[in-house]
C-alpha cells in the first residue's frame, strides 16, 4: 500500500496551494482519505477527511472556509486558498476504514495508512 503526496511548496501570506495524494495497493472503496499536519515542534494535527463517494467531508475549525477536500476514487486533494504563516507545516494524507455511518475519523489512532508528507511553507 503507498500514499504518495505531492504539491507543496513555497507561497507567500495569502497564496494558494494544491495538494494530491494518490493511494494504491489495494481497494480504497471502503475507506475514508484524509490530511493532517504537522508544524515544526508541534504534535500532527487533522486537517480534513472525505468519503469515497466525495458525498461527506469534514474539515478542522483553523481551515474551514479556506481548504476544500475533494476526492477521485483513490485520488484526494486539498485545496489550500488564503494561506496563512501558521499553516506552515508538513501535510501527510492518510486513509482510515470507514467503521460507522455516524461521523468520519478525525484522529490519527484512527488512520492506518499514511503518505510521507509535503513540506507547505508560507511567508509573511
Amino acid at each position: 500500500v503507498q500514499l504518495q503526496a505531492s504539491g507543496g511548496g513555497l507561497v507567500q501570506d495569502g497564496g494558494s496551494l494544491r495538494l494530491s495524494c494518490a493511494a494504491s495497493g489495494r481497494s480504497f472503496s471502503s475507506y475514508v482519505l484524509g490530511w493532517f499536519r504537522q508544524a515544526p515542534g508541534e504534535a500532527r494535527v487533522f486537517v480534513a477527511t472525505i468519503t469515497w463517494s466525495g458525498g461527506s467531508t469534514y474539515s478542522g475549525d483553523s481551515v474551514k472556509g479556506r481548504f476544500t477536500i475533494s476526492r477521485d476514487k483513490d485520488t484526494v486533494s486539498l485545496q489550500m486558498n488564503s494561506l496563512k504563516p501558521e499553516d506552515t507545516a508538513v501535510y501527510y494524507c492518510a486513509a482510515a476504514p470507514r467503521r460507522s455511518v455516524y461521523g468520519l475519523p478525525v484522529t490519527e489512532s484512527e488512520y492506518n495508512y499514511w503518505g510521507q508528507g509535503t513540506q507547505v511553507t508560507v511567508s509573511s
